[in-house]
């Protein structure tokens, strides 16, 4: 449809959208097994049968499991398009409660077709009364705009989609491919060049370059990761039978076993997310299960939001509790769509780092510095492949994270509009003015009772006792750092660093998303721009 009425917008359900895609998602799996069959039938084949027929016969049936699994982008790519078409719609229908919640506040009907008009049993028609009628107005017709605009762009994408199935889904792209870490701007001038058959090639055939490169679109960076999730859990199962394999596992098999325990924890809890049918839809941006284990997870889409968070926790972040520093993302999203229900937000949990493990590791600020251009490239990423007009850009970092954050927009620039540290032990700066966003988007809280606050008054509690009541402490809370000056530097929620200020309870170090924290807010309106 080109347009949307006002009865068929209060109509529409969102959710029935939502279901549809999830359901275009969950044949991936039918699919990836009939892959599996072909493949053992295949081999039995080759095994048992030789010649030119049996050549032939290999070749057909090579041609028909690329045939198979070149579908399984499309299929991810339905559930995201209809996903966003969900979100699309249930802003529109936000805006249009909006309208007529101002039209029942100014004394105004709106009637079932969405005409407006004074209620004479209210007032009598003015001038002042026209004029909100005429706002009033002009709001409905925004809401309509906007599910119509959904509506085009799902449509347009399916479309193609369709296009796709008759004439091919996927065709070899030339030679050349940037490199991992090249500058998103070259990327995105790259993927630009290349058809639609092109681009789900290489989604198909290269997904862990796809799924890597800043730059591109989220949809596709999706589409490729999710290929990769049963190749990322083999690789853990992998290593857990390397470890057991070792009779009896000594104290350091022990150790990484419990770590290989955690990640794979970790991993099926991020699956669950990844193909949960919740609002909003999860979109995988990076992982990496070596070592303490990355992600990079958007909750709804960056490329056509209007406010995107990024994300980036602090000590002891990994792929173990990647759902849980997720859970802190959804919060302040939550808070988002509460505050500004007519807009839409996205929020990316940025774990592509070593963070800290040990106390002594995060006394250094070596590990911020290392993460510096990666979060430089992937805020540049968000930049360049946004849908439309620019989104306000907001970069949270929690603990260490925060240190991740002023360091790398001190170095090495950061594309964002706001800049939010919480619990932070110094950024790596001695004012505001060093971090390079516009003056006044420098924002900062530290709880009352978060140990971080024990470094900038040693004195008061001595060391002793800071030993006694938190570990943490006892590393920042050194002597010779005195007044405002923490482990990295001028503390950021003192005003004299230059930023603004915003409460938080009780908490401590972890509670700033805990639910009724005036910190929450806080974040959430740094994020709307509020």
């Amino acid at each position: 449809m080109s347009s949307v009425g006002y009865r068929q917008l209060w109509a529409v359900d969102p959710g029935g959208w939502r279901a549809a895609g999830a359901a275009w998602a969950g044949l991936a799996g039918p699919l990836d097994r009939g892959l599996g069959g072909l493949r053992t039938a295949g081999g039995r084949l080759r095994d048992g049968w030789s010649g030119a027929a049996a050549t032939a016969a290999d070749t057909r049936l090579s041609r028909l499991r690329d045939e198979l699994a070149s579908i399984a982008p499309a299929l991810i790519e339905v559930d995201q398009v209809l996903a966003e078409l969900a979100g699309g719609l249930a802003v529109a229908k936000a805006r249009l409660a909006q309208a007529v919640t101002q039209a029942e506040a100014a004394g105004l009907l709106v009637d079932r077709s969405g005409g407006v008009r004074v209620d004479p049993a209210r007032f009598r028609p003015t001038e002042r009364a026209g004029v909100a009628a005429a706002g009033v107005a002009a709001a409905l017709r925004a809401a309509l705009d906007g599910a119509a605009a959904a509506d085009r762009v799902a449509a347009d994408r399916l479309d193609d989609l369709a296009r796709a199935a008759g004439t091919g889904w996927t065709s070899p792209p030339p030679s050349g491919r940037p490199a991992l870490g090249a500058a998103p701007a070259l990327v995105s001038a790259w993927w630009s060049g290349l058809t639609p058959a092109q681009r789900r090639w290489l989604i198909v055939r290269e997904p862990a370059l796809v799924g890597r490169l800043d730059g591109l679109p989220v949809a596709a960076r999706d589409q490729a990761n999710r290929l990769r999730l049963d190749a990322w859990r083999a690789e853990l199962l992998a290593e857990r039978r390397r470890l057991l394999s070792r009779v009896p596992p000594g104290p350091l098999a022990v150790i990484r076993l419990r770590g290989v325990a955690g990640r794979l924890a970790g991993l099926d809890a991020l699956v669950g997310r990844l193909t949960a049918d919740e609002v909003p839809r999860a979109y995988l941006l990076g992982l990496d299960p070596a070592g303490e284990g990355r992600a990079v997870v958007a909750l709804g889409d960056p490329d056509r939001a209007d406010r995107v968070l990024t994300y980036v926790p602090g000590m002891t972040a990994g792929l173990d509790d990647a759902s849980g520093e997720l859970g802190r993302a959804a919060r302040v999203l939550e808070r988002c769509a509460a505050l500004a229900p007519g807009e839409r937000s996205a929020a990316v949990l940025w774990l592509d780092y070593d963070a800290p493990d040990l106390l002594t590791e995060a006394a250094s600020a070596g590990q911020a510095r290392d993460a510096g251009p990666a979060l430089h490239r992937f805020q540049e990423g968000l930049r360049v492949s946004h849908d439309g007009p620019p989104a306000r850009q907001t970069v949270l970092g929690h603990s260490y994270g925060s240190l991740v954050v002023g360091v790398a927009a001190r170095e090495h620039g950061l594309a964002a509009d706001a800049l939010v540290f919480v619990g932070s032990p110094g950024v790596g700066a001695s004012h505001a003015s060093e971090l390079g966003v516009p003056p006044g988007e420098v924002w900062a809280s530290s709880a009352p009772d978060d140990v971080i606050r024990a470094a900038r008054s040693p004195e008061e509690l001595g060391r002793g006792a800071l030993l006694r009541t938190a570990p943490l402490a006892a590393v920042l809370g050194w002597p010779g750092r005195t007044g405002h000056e923490l482990w990295f530097g001028h503390d950021p929620s003192d005003p004299g660093f230059g930023g603004r200020v915003f409460g938080s309870g009780r908490g401590g170090h972890t509670g700033y998303w805990d639910p009724g924290n005036p910190a929450l807010d806080g974040m959430a309106r740094v994020v709307l721009g509020r």
